[in-house]
C-alpha cells in the first residue's frame, strides 16, 4: 500500500508543477500588468513547494517502495531522470528571482525581461519532456548499470 500512495502522490505533484510551469509560460506575456507580474510569483511559490516535494516523495518511492534503492541507485534512466529534474530546478532560479524582483518593485517588467524570463521557462519545459521518458525506460528494466 505504501508503494501506491508514494507512485499516485508522486505522480500527482509531477502533474502539478508540470501544470505551473506551463501556466507561468502561458501567463508570461509582453505587456502584462503588475498585478499579473504579482501573481505569478504567488504561482511560482508553489513551483518550489511541489519540487521539493517531489523530491522527498521520489527518494521516498526510490527507498522505501517495491523496487527498492538496489534496483534505482543502478539504473542509468533514474539518474537521468534526476539530473534532468536537478538541472530543470536549477534552471527555474533567474525566473523566480525575477518574479520576486517584480513583485518587490511593483511595476510591470518591461518586455525584454519577459522574453529572458520566458526562454528559461521554455527550456525547463523541453527538458521537463525527457522525465517521463526516463520514466519510462527505467520502469521496465532498461538502464541498469
Amino acid at each position: 500500500m505504501l508503494d501506491l500512495i508514494l507512485a499516485i502522490s508522486h505522480h500527482l505533484l509531477i502533474f502539478g508543477i508540470f501544470g505551473i510551469l506551463f501556466a507561468e509560460f502561458w501567463v508570461l506575456r509582453p505587456g502584462m500588468s503588475t498585478a499579473i507580474a504579482g501573481r505569478i510569483a504567488s504561482i511560482d511559490l508553489w513551483y518550489g513547494v511541489f519540487a521539493a516535494a517531489i523530491v522527498a516523495i521520489g527518494f521516498c518511492r526510490a527507498i522505501f517502495a517495491a523496487k527498492g534503492w538496489a534496483y534505482y541507485s543502478h539504473n542509468m534512466f533514474f539518474w537521468a531522470k534526476v539530473g534532468s529534474f536537478a538541472a530543470v530546478g536549477l534552471l527555474s532560479v533567474p525566473p523566480t528571482r525575477a518574479f520576486i524582483r517584480w513583485r518587490k518593485l511593483g511595476t510591470a517588467p518591461d518586455d525584454a525581461a519577459i522574453q529572458g524570463v520566458r526562454r528559461f521557462l521554455h527550456i525547463e519545459l523541453t527538458l521537463f519532456m525527457l522525465l517521463p521518458i526516463f520514466a519510462a525506460a527505467m520502469a521496465r528494466g532498461y538502464g541498469e548499470l
